[in-house]
């Protein structure tokens, strides 16, 4: 198969934010990496295919269409990646003027805009199905990794546990529009949800401009639309974490949505024992799973799924994915082993 899209974000992106210390959605500054990358080729004499690539959402997002006029796909890009920026600037924790930073810092959103409201009730009925695994309070832990890592050391038993005090959503108070804890010094995060959310609604546009067939790769939140070049299904390669191998698996999607979650995207010690997905429940980063993709009906939802089937064990994992309607998941685990749900289309 020719040049599949990775279902992953590339080297440089991940060894940026490693060094820079960022996670989420806006925390990279567009001045450090090439700001806009675009080409078109012209299939035959009534197909192109139209390409361009921005950094947004501390990543590369790359918009693929296959239209008759060029011009008409880069206005279409134009709108999505504007309204990828209107979203980042409402769901960002890093964005001081952001709803999220504002919640975070007063423990109070009097009249959340409605992107929020939807991302939180999704987010608060995928902590309900995974059990716990998925949780949008898990911040203080985040910044108690952050933090201690900055100073060149993990975290104590002792911080992890006091941070867990400050954890849970059961201490979170969601109704009539508003947001607020019940507890001091809590704090959500958006960042295992809101990229595929807003995915999802640059896909929207672009189908809402004309641009039937298209593909976004937001740093491995991927969703396809309609058909590739000459007919033909997108090809989406998922990568080998440990990079010992070109691929674990190649498959074909047209209609669909796809994301993964792994150890190796933003890690903090050399062994992966420490790195940016957190178990709410225990106060650590799991360690079973390498990576964790998942297809579902929207990114959003594969978004919050693969990094929930990451913080169970594999097993139970893909157990629970076979469970969910409309999905599938592909495991890798540590051990450089892999599984996958019942209905993994196997390359």
């Amino acid at each position: 198969m020719k040049s599949p899209v990775k279902c992953s974000c590339d080297q440089q992106r991940r060894s940026f934010m490693k060094n820079a210390g960022l996670l989420g959605l806006g925390a990279a500054s567009a001045t450090l990496l090439p700001a806009r990358q675009a080409e078109a080729v012209l299939f035959g004499s009534k197909e192109y295919k139209v390409s361009q690539t921005r950094l947004a959402m501390a990543t590369y997002v790359n918009m693929t269409a296959i239209h008759p006029s060029r011009n008409q796909a880069e206005q279409a890009f134009g709108l999505a990646f504007a309204e990828i920026q209107r979203l980042t600037r409402l769901l960002s924790r890093f964005d001081a003027d952001s709803p999220v930073s504002r919640l975070n810092k007063s423990g109070s959103l009097h009249r959340a805009p409605q992107e929020v409201l939807e991302l939180v009730a999704r987010s608060l009925y995928y902590h309900q199905q995974t059990g716990g695994a998925f949780d949008i309070t898990v911040k203080p832990l985040i910044d108690l990794y952050r933090d201690n890592f900055a100073g060149g050391q993990p975290p104590s038993e002792t911080q992890i546990q006091a941070a867990l005090h400050h954890v849970g959503t059961k201490h979170l108070r969601f109704d009539s529009g508003n947001i607020s804890f019940r507890k001091a010094a809590m704090g959500i995060t958006l960042d295992g949800i809101a990229k595929g959310y807003i995915v999802d609604r640059a896909s929207e546009i672009l189908s809402r401009s004309g641009i039937s067939n298209h593909l976004i790769n937001a740093g491995g939140d991927i969703r396809t639309n309609g058909s590739a070049a000459k007919g033909k299904p997108w090809t989406i390669a998922i990568q080998d974490p440990a990079k010992k191998r070109e691929y674990p698996d190649v498959i074909t999607m047209r209609n669909g949505a796809i994301a993964t979650s792994g150890n190796y995207e933003v890690h903090y010690d050399n062994e992966k024992l420490f790195h940016h997905i957190i178990d709410s429940r225990s106060g650590y980063s799991p360690a079973l799973a390498a990576s964790v993709t998942v297809q579902a009906p929207t990114v959003m939802d594969a978004d919050a799924l693969a990094t929930s089937v990451m913080v169970m064990q594999p097993a139970a994992g893909v157990h629970f994915i076979n469970g969910q309607p409309g999905c599938n998941c592909f495991v890798v685990e540590s051990s450089g082993a892999t599984r996958h749900s019942l209905g993994w289309q196997a390359g």
